[in-house]
């Protein structure tokens, strides 16, 4: 993991497309003027499951999740280890027991890139292909 983190650095120091170093690859990002710096593979585990809200520094967050579909699947796989029936089970105990709600969901990559440069507290993620201007990886989360 952290030799794909070098790669991801390596590629954007050098203003290289970050897809020609991680093509396949999904990355967790926020907006470059948020506040948020970084993010460890267990944050963000916990984040997306629903077992905390926060940050270790107690950081509130807003998380977005893609719409359903293969990249949603991929990265939940990566993160988490869990596939999408698993997921969703997950989903429904924290939502029924009234633990947590689920990120929102954006409906396209175009509105997930419009929340997060809306909103300094959110997170999300996509893939490295897809960065763009004003977005700043945090986490990449491989295959």
């Amino acid at each position: 993991m952290i030799s794909r983190l070098l790669l991801l650095l390596a590629a954007l120091f050098a203003g290289l497309p970050v897809s020609l170093a991680l093509a396949d690859d999904m990355v967790i990002v926020t907006a470059k003027s948020s506040a948020i710096e970084v993010i460890t593979q267990d944050e963000a585990a916990k984040l997306y499951l629903g077992r905390t809200t926060t940050l270790a520094d107690n950081t509130s967050v807003t998380l977005i999740d893609l719409p359903p579909g293969a990249e949603r699947d991929r990265f939940y796989q990566a993160l988490t280890g869990k596939n999408p029936v698993q997921i969703r089970a997950n989903w429904s105990r924290q939502v029924f027991t009234g633990r947590a709600l689920p990120p929102r969901q954006a409906d396209s990559l175009e509105q997930l890139r419009d929340w997060l440069l809306s909103d300094e507290r959110s997170i999300g993620y996509m893939p490295a292909s897809g960065l763009g201007d004003g977005l700043r990886p945090l986490l990449v989360i491989g295959r």
